[in-house]
């Protein structure tokens, strides 16, 4: 009898061995061939016969993706459907029978089709395969708040623009939205796929609300910048917040004067001002200068160490996360060589300085958790269909981005922004708010991308983030985007006092 028992459990290892061989292989060398026949309309059916993995947001209750079972031919196919009608749309993206997949559901899907290579996973498949039931798929947790979510999506209603807040200590991202939105149910429908991506609400210079614009979009920073140049500074050690500056309302760059911009909370010209003063009431005059000192390339190593050049390591496909940097637009590349830059322009943040707004929300993130950049989260964990957690996501530093003295003066600043300069429409009562608006010039006259990155409770922060609204006249960002930011931190913040 134990020799019987002892055959068995060799029998059923060697399976199990097998299956982590075979699961192996085709998650580690096969994904390029595989991705190349993404066509391929036999394997195309073969993952429409699991029983894909449900996306949750991070309540564990809010279905933000499951399935629809259907029966063809005496066999049963599983195809996904959108009980939230596009909630966070673009980070969720789609799983179609004619159009592929996009978003998470994308970059997730070895999980959600219970393929990938993690053990519990491997035996609950094979377990299944021996019962003969229909394979089910892991589901996904995701840190998405619900609440904040759709607020941030009303808050962008009706303009072209994009939202990201995350946890600056965990990485853990509570909103990631982006307008015009879709619906991702209808892009298999007639014409549904040809709509969204001609959509007659779409953006200036971007057909398609396809696009997610918090990862994907491209915009000037502004002002937002002047955060790299402050930390390049203070970090150079050529510069305390208490250095002074003489303000006369301009700087001269190449014999050509650069003005201060209009949005400042108060005159155009401020005279004698110290770094601190400067920052809070966003002098470009003074940043021009700073640049022009510093030197571009110490400008840009910093940016760097902030995320810039690199793309962001979160749960989207490659293809949907763009790289934050000085941006080659004949080429349609990134570049970073010094000697191609004006850096009194650069320095706060316009020059060829193009950034997502998830890269602004990062460096908000960065100051805001002492200097360190914390890899951005999407999935909080992975569960089986039983519901036991398959793979917890855990805090993991992604840069080392300055000093924490250098962040902790930076903080400072940020605070002075929103108790008395131009983001005071960010204050929120009883809670300190860490913000920098940003009018970024777009070759338009007077349209301009209004910013507003933020961290909250500044003396202990939770949340972090940027908002960027697009092609907006006479629009800057304290009265643009600042408002919006409010909104998120009152929406995510149990201790802020709402109206």
């Amino acid at each position: 009898m134990n020799r019987q028992i002892s055959r068995v459990a060799i029998v059923a290892l060697l399976l199990i061995s097998s299956l982590v061989v075979a699961t192996t292989y085709w998650q580690t060398w096969a994904p390029g061939s595989l991705a190349a026949k993404q066509d391929n309309a036999i394997q195309r059916v073969a993952q429409f016969r699991i029983n894909r993995g449900k996306i949750y947001a991070s309540d564990g209750r809010t279905v933000l993706a499951q399935n629809v079972k259907r029966t063809s031919a005496g066999q049963t196919f599983y195809y996904r459907t959108y009980p939230t009608h596009g909630l966070a749309a673009q980070a969720i993206g789609y799983s179609t029978v004619g159009r592929s997949r996009a978003g998470i559901e994308r970059e997730e899907n070895a999980y959600l089709t219970a393929s990938n290579a993690n053990v519990g996973t491997i035996i609950e498949k094979l377990t299944d395969s021996l019962k003969g039931v229909t394979i089910r798929g892991n589901n996904l947790v995701l840190n998405l708040r619900v609440n904040a979510q759709k607020i941030a999506e009303t808050a962008l209603r009706g303009k072209c623009g994009a939202a990201v807040v995350l946890n600056p200590k965990t990485g853990q991202v509570y909103v990631m939205a982006s307008t015009p939105s879709y619906n991702p149910n209808k892009i298999e429908s007639p014409n549904g796929f040809a709509s969204i991506l001609h959509s007659p609400n779409a953006c200036p210079g971007s057909s398609s609300a396809l696009l997610n614009r918090a990862t994907q979009g491209l915009y000037a920073p502004g002002s937002t910048f002047k955060a790299i140049t402050a930390a390049t500074a203070l970090d150079s050690g050529i510069y305390t917040p208490k250095s002074t500056f003489y303000d006369p309302g301009y700087c001269t760059e190449y014999g050509v004067q650069v003005k201060n911009a209009l949005d400042q909370n108060g005159p155009e010209q401020f005279g004698n001002v110290d770094l601190v003063q400067a920052f809070i009431h966003s002098i470009n005059a003074v940043f021009c200068e700073l640049g022009i000192k510093l030197g571009p390339k110490r400008i840009l190593d910093e940016a760097k160490k902030f995320g810039f050049y690199s793309k962001p390591p979160i749960e989207l496909p490659p293809s949907e996360v763009a790289s934050s940097g000085l941006y080659n637009f004949k080429k349609g590349t990134l570049y970073d060589t010094p000697g191609l830059v004006d850096p009194g322009r650069l320095a706060f943040g316009q020059e060829h300085m193009l950034v997502t707004p998830l890269q602004m929300a990062l460096v908000a993130a960065g100051i805001a958790n002492g200097g360190n950049v914390m890899v951005p989260h999407l999935v909080n964990r992975v569960t089986n269909a039983s519901g036991h957690t398959v793979v917890k996501i855990h805090p993991q530093v992604w840069k080392h981005a300055t000093k924490p003295e250098t962040a902790a003066a930076i903080n400072l600043m940020m605070q002075g922004v929103v108790e008395s300069g131009t983001g005071r429409a960010a204050q929120i009562p009883g809670v300190k708010v860490a913000g920098k608006t940003g009018t970024a010039e777009t070759g338009q006259n007077n349209v301009y991308t209004a910013w507003f990155i933020f961290f909250a409770p500044a003396d202990n922060p939770t949340i972090a983030g940027a908002v960027a609204v697009e092609h907006q006249l006479n629009g800057f960002g304290g009265a643009i985007s600042a408002p919006i930011a409010k909104q998120l931190m009152q929406a995510l913040l149990p201790q802020a006092s709402k109206p």
